[in-house]
C-alpha cells in the first residue's frame, strides 16, 4: 500500500520537523507526490496542476523547508557559483568591484567564490585550477596578469568574464576602461589651470591601466605643445607608500614642477602627505589629482580632484556579463566613460 495519498483527496501524510533541516523527501511526502515532482516544482520545470503545485508550496510553508541551491544547480549541471580572480582583496578600489559582484549575484542565487591573484601570473594560473576543481559554473577576472592566449585557452572549458582587456573569443566577454582617456583628462585638466610643468607618478609599467594613463598623460602634453620630460615621471605601484616616494625622488630630482597627476587615488594621498612632510600646501604650492573617485578620496585633507572610475558599476556589469553568458545571451554590457572630478586639490596655477 504506498504510504503516500493523493494531493487530490485533500489528505496528506503527516511529515514532522525533526532536529535536522528538512529534507526534500520529507516535503514530498508530506504534499503526497514524489521527490522528483518537488525538484521539478522548485526548479520551475514540472508541467503538473496547480492542485500539486500548492500542496508543494503548503507542505514547504508548514515545514519550514529550505532549498538547497547547490543540490537544485548540482542537479540541472550547475554549482549556481562563480569564481573571481581578483589582485588584491583588501584593495579600495578591487573591494568596491567585489561588492557590485555580489550585489548582482545573490539576487539570482549565485555565490562568489573569491581568490587572489597578487599580479602574479604564476598564481592566478593555480587560481584557475583552483576555481575549476571547485566546479564553477564561470570565472570573472578583474584585469591581472594572465596573457590574453591563456584566457582564450582557460575560454574553451570554462566561461570568462575579464576586466581591464579588449579580448573577442569564444565562451569570453571583455569590459575594458578607457584609461588613456581618462589619464589625458586628468592632464589636461591641470593644463587648463595654468600647469606646464606636470609631474607624472606612474604605476606598474607592465600593468596595462598604468600604461595608457601614461599615454594619455603624453598625449595631453604633446596635444598643449609641451615638452615631454622623462625625469618628471616616477613609477609607483598604486599603494600610498609609493606615491610618497615617488614625491621623495621629485624633490630630489631638483627638476622643477608644480602639478602631479598620480596614476590612482591611494598614490595620490601618499603624494600629498609626501608634499606635506616637505612643508608644501596642496594645492597652493602644487596641485595634485589622482584616478579612481574611491570613496575616501572626497574626504582626504584636501578632497582629491580625480577621474572617476566606476569600481562598483565594473563588478556589476561584470557579473551581469556572466550570468548572460552562462545563459546564452549576447553581452550588452558596457562601461560608461572617465569624467573628471575637480575638487580641492587642484587650482589655477597663482602668476
Amino acid at each position: 500500500m504506498n504510504p503516500k495519498s493523493s494531493p487530490r483527496s485533500g489528505k496528506r501524510a503527516v511529515a514532522k520537523r525533526g532536529d535536522g533541516p528538512v529534507t526534500l523527501e520529507a516535503v514530498a511526502l508530506a504534499a503526497g507526490v514524489s521527490p522528483s515532482t518537488v525538484s521539478r516544482i522548485l526548479n520551475g520545470t514540472a508541467v503538473v496542476s496547480e492542485l500539486k503545485k500548492k500542496a508543494v508550496e503548503d507542505a514547504i510553508a508548514e515545514l519550514g523547508f529550505v532549498p538547497n541551491p547547490v543540490a537544485r544547480g548540482l542537479a540541472g549541471g550547475r554549482t549556481l557559483s562563480i569564481g573571481v580572480i581578483t589582485q588584491a582583496i583588501d584593495s579600495p578600489f578591487y573591494g568596491a568591484a567585489l561588492r557590485g559582484i555580489e550585489d548582482e549575484l545573490d539576487p539570482l542565487g549565485y555565490r562568489a567564490l573569491f581568490v587572489s591573484g597578487h599580479w602574479n601570473a604564476a598564481a592566478e594560473s593555480r587560481c584557475v585550477e583552483v576555481l575549476r576543481s571547485r566546479r564553477v559554473d564561470g570565472i570573472i577576472v578583474l584585469t591581472g596578469r594572465l596573457t590574453d592566449q591563456a584566457l582564450k585557452t582557460c575560454a574553451k572549458n570554462v566561461p570568462i568574464v575579464v576586466t581591464g582587456r579588449s579580448l573577442k573569443a569564444s565562451g569570453l566577454i571583455s569590459l575594458n576602461f578607457d584609461n588613456f582617456e581618462g589619464g589625458r583628462l586628468a592632464t589636461q585638466h591641470l593644463i587648463d589651470l595654468g600647469h606646464r610643468s606636470i609631474a607624472f607618478i606612474s604605476g606598474d609599467p607592465d600593468h596595462p591601466d598604468a600604461v595608457e594613463r601614461l599615454r594619455g598623460y603624453r598625449a595631453a602634453l604633446e596635444a598643449a605643445g609641451l615638452a615631454y620630460d622623462a625625469k618628471l615621471v616616477i613609477p609607483g605601484e598604486f599603494h600610498e607608500v609609493s606615491g610618497l616616494l615617488a614625491v621623495d625622488r621629485l624633490l630630489e630630482s631638483r627638476r622643477r614642477f608644480t602639478a602631479i597627476f598620480a596614476a590612482n587615488d591611494q598614490m595620490a594621498v601618499g603624494a600629498v602627505l609626501g608634499l606635506h612632510r616637505r612643508s608644501l600646501r596642496v594645492p597652493e604650492d602644487v596641485s595634485v589629482v589622482g584616478f579612481d573617485d574611491l570613496p575616501s578620496s572626497l574626504f582626504s585633507i584636501p578632497p582629491l580632484s580625480t577621474i572617476h572610475q566606476p569600481a562598483y558599476e565594473l563588478g556589476r556589469l561584470a557579473a551581469s556579463a556572466m550570468v548572460r553568458l552562462l545563459a546564452g545571451d549576447k553581452s550588452t554590457e558596457e562601461l560608461p566613460g572617465p569624467r573628471l572630478i575637480a575638487r580641492e586639490s587642484s587650482r589655477r596655477l597663482a602668476g
